[in-house]
């Protein structure tokens, strides 16, 4: 082991050896251009051309940023800024020009030594941190050189704040990681340091690999966790050892925090945005310098600019333009450059040595590294995908914070990007139920309304005890402050959000492996959160019903939910019943529209076939199980179905379980209501009854309702079933005998 790793370190030394040699021949380069631009300045020195003007003034502003590079480069061990003018002078010509274009590479190899070295105070080292910005990426080179200061420890604490900070909002544009892996042993070791250890942990959060995962990395982070307290980024790094080697770790972890670091992009903000644009092609919009209070700046919001391109992390323009062929590729780095990834066929040939974008954004516009995503069960790629989002949707998409809803259709689209991408891979991104939860308080339920309830609809399973205060309380009070348009489109939005835990659940149940298994809970625990989510949407909908006076519309989508529910037992083969509330259940059977009628009575046929099924399963096992059903449930389906039959067959509705007094029923002019309801009766049924009459009887004068009965009474059956009232058809025959015919 001492000798492979001798090897390595050797290896790693004479790489940075040569990207130490690349960057002096880069450097040398840059100061022979720094004499020319000059000499070529004084030529043109007089000339009153407006083109030449403008080439001229970009020449002195290169050669003015070049001079002060290099005076940082070799300028004195301590000063003071308020008393050194060509310190103060050199220092706004790099910001200034940071902000406007960014930096070269060797511009940020510069001043990342300069920062870590000691050779000026905080104060001008926290200016010089805040105007590194690249103009396209960052040399992995350089992050190593700087880090190797960090031994050193010439610099202060709050500077190796600062550039933990940097590195991470930085990590996108850093070209290669590899080296930068290497070290992760030594950025492991500086969590001991309690200032450091939310930073690093964020930086290693995107830098873990599988074989990064050692026990004794998970003791030291149990120990630190036993002295700090359950603290947010060392709960994320030891998730995320979790998820990589779980036998590792037997302590409970919870399953997400909604946020577990701070925003390490907000000083870099606009800067980070005008890379991302300069990287495609756009031109980016002016940058205003903010180097003391950080303030959003307001913008054109462009989906576009938020999404990265797509670029390996081993491909550059310049070896695209020397017309280099997949054999060199292969041979220099052994993966698949993804700019050329067209087709289905080619992602079968080339999965095994496809390397992801290192901005994990750009897969959600490529339908082809979704597949990849789909098919490849590397749960480090869902990770940064989820890191990415998280960042994004909490600095970009500032809408619920301001009433400003200027640049909706923009945003629209990034949100539709996203479903996309969610309904592809038919998974819920944990960062979209953190944006979830914190913007939902501020939200209006009018702005980007189709896109914010799909969203919610694709919330992973959790506890739904932890879900309510966060998320479904909210929901309740817009809910029944909004129209009816608003509450049938939650009641639709609830129904895809079941039916999507239950796919998981099913799914889960299977496949039978912690390691691959979403969950951490048992199963009686997720069937107890399914059953409070349907009981909600029983309280939301019982509610609805008296504020919008028993609404048919809003009762179909009522119905829907409850169709989905009804077969939970046998559909997804969980253990579940949960019958409607009788707020729900009366109101249809009551309604005036047949559509109602006829769909309660397909519900009330499939609770039928699903406890018909589990008390089977329960008397063939023969022995008590967790998941035996009560005998209360039991009770109430037959409580309902004595009243269906009751109101559709027998003519005796509610005789048990409802009273009405004999008076009022008396003023309603209704005194004989036992005769009053059963299939040619009903409110729903009545018209039908009148047609079958008349167009079997024509030339009767006057429709006699009581006639039908008997032969005649089959005969209207058929006549119903024959209309398309299949829930009828199927209720009568599972649950009434026909040869008691009224």
């Amino acid at each position: 082991m001492s000798l492979q790793r001798k090897v390595k370190n050797a290896q790693a030394q004479k790489t940075t050896s040569q990207g130490s040699n690349s960057y002096q021949t880069r450097l040398s380069a840059w100061k022979v251009k720094e004499d020319l631009s000059d000499s070529k300045s004084i030529s043109k020195h007089g000339q009153n051309n407006p083109v030449e003007d403008y080439e001229h003034a970009d020449d002195q502003a290169e050669g003015a940023l070049q001079r002060a590079l290099t005076y940082f480069e070799k300028g004195p061990v301590k000063t003071s800024q308020s008393k050194d003018k060509t310190l103060e002078k050199h220092l706004k010509t790099v910001e200034n020009e940071a902000w406007k274009n960014g930096l070269a590479p060797e511009g940020i190899d510069i001043l990342l030594n300069v920062a870590l070295s000691g050779k000026f105070g905080s104060a001008v080292n926290t200016r010089i941190f805040k105007c590194m910005i690249p103009a396209t990426l960052i040399s992995e080179d350089s992050v190593v050189k700087a880090v190797s200061w960090l031994c050193v420890g010439k610099c202060s604490g709050s500077t190796k704040v600062l550039f933990y900070r940097w590195l991470v909002a930085m990590f996108d544009f850093i070209d290669h990681k590899e080296q930068i892996n290497l070290l992760y042993g030594f950025f492991f070791a500086s969590l001991q340091d309690d200032a450091l250890c939310p930073y690093v942990c964020h930086l290693l959060y995107l830098l873990t690999k599988k074989e990064n995962v050692k026990p004794f990395r998970v003791r030291k982070l149990l120990d630190l966790q036993a002295k700090m307290g359950m603290q947010p980024h060392l709960q994320a790094l030891l998730s995320l050892y979790k998820f990589f080697v779980p036998t590792l770790i037997s302590v409970s972890l919870p399953m997400r925090k909604k946020i577990y670091f701070k925003n390490s992009e907000n000083l870099w903000k606009t800067a980070l945005l005008a890379v991302r644009q300069r990287n495609q092609g756009l031109p980016p919009e002016p940058l205003k310098l903010m180097l003391a209070n950080v303030h959003p700046v307001k913008r054109k919001w462009n989906s576009h600019s938020v999404i990265p391109v797509l670029n390996s992390r081993n491909y550059s323009k310049e070896s695209g333009n020397k017309g280099m062929n997949l054999s060199d590729y292969f041979s220099s780095n052994g993966s698949f450059p993804l700019e050329q990834l067209k087709s289905f066929p080619q992602l079968l040939q080339n999965i095994h040595c496809l390397e992801l974008p290192s901005q994990m954004g750009a897969v959600l516009n490529n339908s082809l590294l979704l597949h990849y995503i789909n098919c490849v069960r590397d749960e480090s790629v869902l990770l940064r995908l989820y890191h990415w989002l998280s960042q994004t949707l909490q600095e970009e998409c500032i809408w619920y914070k301001v009433n400003n809803y200027e640049h909706g259709k923009e945003f629209t689209n990034f949100l539709d990007t996203i479903l996309k991408a969610e309904c592809f891979l038919q998974e819920g991104f944990y960062s979209c139920e953190a944006f979830l939860y914190k913007s939902l308080p501020l939200w209006d339920g009018f702005c980007c309304r189709s896109q914010f309830l799909q969203l919610v609809s694709w919330i992973p399973f959790s506890s739904f005890s932890e879900v309510k205060p966060l998320l479904f309380d909210h929901l309740s009070r817009l809910f029944f402050t909004s129209t009816i348009y608003f509450k049938c489109s939650v009641l639709q939005c609830l129904k895809e959000l079941l039916q999507n835990w239950l796919l998981w659940l099913s799914m889960d149940i299977h496949m039978k492996s912690v390691m691959n298994s979403p969950l951490e809970t048992t199963l009686g625990g997720s069937m107890n959160s399914v059953s409070k989510l349907i009981h909600y949407v029983g309280w939301l909908s019982t509610t609805a019903m008296r504020l919008e006076n028993n609404s048919t519309f809003l009762l179909h989508f009522i119905l829907d939910f409850y169709e989905k529910v009804c077969d939970i037992y046998i559909n997804y083969n969980l253990p579940l019943v949960v019958l409607f509330p009788p707020g729900v259940f009366y109101p249809a059977l009551l309604s005036l529209d047949s559509s109602i009628l006829n769909q309660l009575c397909y519900i009330m046929d499939r609770y039928r076939k699903n406890l018909t099924a589990a008390k089977k399963n329960e008397l063939v096992q023969k022995t008590k199980s967790e998941f035996s059903f009560s005998s209360k449930t039991y009770q109430e389906f037959n409580h309902y179905l004595t009243a269906m039959v009751g109101c559709l067959w027998t003519s005796k509705p509610f005789q048990k379980g409802l009273y009405i007094d004999p008076e009022v029923l008396e003023k309603a002019s209704v005194a004989e209501y036992k005769n009053s309801l059963n299939l040619v009766h009903h409110p729903a049924l009545l018209s039908y009854a009148v047609f079958f009459l008349l167009q079997e009887w024509p030339k009767e004068r006057k429709v006699n309702m009581s006639s039908v009965w008997g032969k005649k009474w089959n005969w209207y059956l058929d006549y119903l079933f024959s209309e398309g009232l299949q829930g009828l058809k199927l209720f009568i025959r599972s649950s009434i005998h026909r040869s008691s015919v009224p």
